[in-house]
């Protein structure tokens, strides 16, 4: 029987380098774990606390490491873990199934291209593509329209925190939030493929 295997995906911040490995889930969950980024300057660091793990990233994004407490079931289960860059919402290291690791990564390096393009014209501006913010924020609107967006402690009030590339929908009632990227265009279809919006609710 095969060894169950986990793929993991981070973008360097040093020299921008996509970097993908594989891991046994035995390797994980027995021991802390590194996985650097082939020019020696970045590293991915995974710190084992028994059933919940400290994973430690450099963000491309805002120029600071990121660390995140997590189940360690989660890591080793998970279709996809993706932990993300609160000041820009976007996604910085992927833990999963390969195949939904390599989509997320590819998605990253499309916004990181757009990031570099827009720096090279000096034209950063509020987002990081204006139109897909506008459409997600518009989508949002036509499900809260319809009373489609409600939290799992059972409210129905909630505000949202727009940011760069992603908006928060926070419950009122106990704070939970829900996260939607709008980044890209997949983001978009993202949306638009729901009718309903349930925020992972907490007790109060």
């Amino acid at each position: 029987m095969k060894e169950q295997t986990r793929t993991l995906g981070y973008i360097c911040p040093v020299c921008g380098k996509a970097v993908v490995v594989e891991r046994t889930a035995f390797q994980l969950a027995a021991a802390d774990s590194t996985l650097p980024c082939p020019c020696g300057k970045s590293e991915v660091t995974i710190h084992q606390l028994g059933e919940r793990c400290e994973i430690t990233v450099p963000c491309l994004f805002c120029a600071k490491d990121h660390t995140v407490a997590c189940a360690t079931q989660a890591l080793l289960e998970e279709k996809l873990l993706a932990l993300s860059c609160g000041a820009s919402g976007l996604g910085i290291c992927f833990v999963g199934e390969e195949d939904a690791v390599f989509q997320a990564m590819e998605k990253a390096e499309g916004a990181v291209d757009k990031l570099r393009l827009d720096d090279q014209e000096e034209r950063r501006e509020a987002f990081l593509d204006s139109i897909v913010m506008g459409e997600v924020l518009e989508e949002l609107r036509d499900i809260a329209a319809r009373g489609g967006v409600s939290c799992g402690c059972g409210s129905k009030e909630y505000g949202i925190k727009v940011g760069y590339a992603a908006v928060d929908v926070v419950c009122a009632r106990c704070g939970a939030t829900l996260r939607l990227p709008a980044a890209t265009l997949d983001d978009v279809d993202g949306i638009c493929a729901r009718y309903t919006l349930t925020i992972p609710g907490k007790e109060v």
